[in-house]
């Protein structure tokens, strides 16, 4: 099956820089740059993930997905992250089918 990436930079606002330590991670933030890919091949099934205690009361949980990167799928382990702020919510990165082709939109803080 041949496979055709395209990647397509878009800017966003207030994007989160992730440092992980044990399951877990705080935010910090930096200059934003999202980008979209488009891809042939189906992405695999959601990988089953035991969700570790919760290291604080204010930090989310954000579950694992499939990314694509060198040619291939590839899987981001999920993990507990601190909103940036309170009234934040996490939009989940997705894939999307578009024809014969698949989408992805990364995740972020809206």
């Amino acid at each position: 099956m041949t496979t055709t990436t395209t990647t397509t930079p878009v800017a966003v606002a207030n994007p989160v820089v992730v440092v992980g330590n044990n399951g877990y991670a705080t935010t910090a933030y930096a200059a934003p740059l999202m980008s979209t890919t488009v891809v042939t091949q189906a992405p695999p099934a959601l990988q089953p993930e035991v969700v570790l205690a919760q290291p604080t009361p204010r930090h989310v949980w954000l579950p694992g997905y499939w990314t694509w990167r060198n040619e291939r799928y590839e899987w981001m382990a999920g993990h507990w992250e601190l909103p940036p702020t309170a009234s934040t919510a996490w939009i989940a990165p997705r894939w999307e089918q578009q024809g014969s082709a698949y989408k992805f939109t990364e995740g972020y803080w809206n």
